[in-house]
């Protein structure tokens, strides 16, 4: 299928070889998110489709980037639907990113201890999952470098875990006395459960199975939290991220440590978070400005 929608680019739409080859790996990488799904492309439906865009965001592609993908991804659905491997083209209610400044959405301290209280403390999954919650929010981890987290970069005597951020670039983190709690007493059961050939250095693994947990499941997990806790917002692995640096502000950190810790190449991509509390800032401004101080 993926030789005959490259021959339907350069055929009718004259794309070049470049573009070709942007879109056939588009392709490839929707069919294998989209069977993490236990979907096809040709099952697939709107919301799933939109799920794959919100996972580009997930892994740091920019909005325009991921538009790109966007741009690809229609092609292909086009061509299923002229070839008449689809009925109907649910690309075609694809909402695109915006391409301006995007505020992340952010929880409260109240509403991430809310998600936290809402799992099942009988369910074989519970510490893990708690563990997950407050690993993915203590540490500001992107999705991946949660599924990523190897055994042998976790020191909890030393309080802090190493990190394989994007580009394999590792940082440390910090480790709270909750998240370095959560994450013992987890480390504890997965030491006595099933552990999966080839899974034996992975943190997170799924109980029953022993193999390391999906991107899928963590989306599942955070969704399912969020809505047992009366959340009514698109809540993600990502809101934890945000929420972990939006906290870290209000809190009195400065950016540089918070770029720090998210790993982040720019200061220009950390600022986004100053829109957090803006009342905060300017009362702070007004506390402490000397230019305030009327004595």
């Amino acid at each position: 299928m993926l030789d005959a929608f490259d021959a339907f680019l350069m055929l009718e739409k004259g794309s070049s070889h470049n573009s070709r080859m942007a879109y056939r790996a588009d392709a490839r990488r929707l069919a294998e998110y989209l069977e993490e799904c236990g979907m096809s492309v040709a099952t697939a439906d709107v919301d799933t489709l939109q799920g794959f865009i919100a996972s580009l965001h997930d892994l740091g592609l920019s909005p325009r980037s991921t538009a790109r993908i966007l741009s690809g991804i229609r092609s292909l659905y086009r061509y299923l639907t002229l070839e008449g491997y689809v009925d109907s083209n649910p690309a075609l209610l694809l909402e695109p990113p915006r391409l301006g400044l995007h505020l992340p959405e952010v929880l409260s301290v109240e509403e991430i201890d809310a998600m936290i209280a809402c799992i099942d403390p009988g369910a074989l999954e519970a510490v893990r999952d708690r563990a997950l919650m407050e690993t993915l929010y203590g540490c500001g981890l992107r999705v991946s470098e949660l599924l990523n987290l190897e055994l042998s970069k976790v020191f909890l005597d030393e309080g802090f875990i190493s990190v394989a951020g994007k580009g394999n670039k590792e940082r440390l983190v910090p480790l709270g006395e909750v998240t370095a709690d959560a994450l013992g007493q987890w480390l504890e059961d997965r030491a006595g459960g099933k552990i999966a050939a080839g899974e034996e250095n992975y943190v997170f693994l799924a109980p029953r199975t022993g193999s390391r947990i999906t991107r899928v499941r963590v989306f599942k997990i955070i969704k399912a939290l969020a809505s047992r806790a009366g959340i009514e917002r698109d809540i993600s692995p990502h809101t934890l991220r945000h929420s972990f640096a939006s906290h870290l502000l209000e809190g009195g950190a400065n950016l540089r440590a918070i770029q720090q810790m998210l790993g982040h190449e720019s200061l220009t991509t950390t600022q986004i978070y100053i829109h957090v509390d803006r009342s905060r800032l300017r009362e702070q401004i007004l506390l402490h400005h000397p230019r305030n101080n009327r004595g």
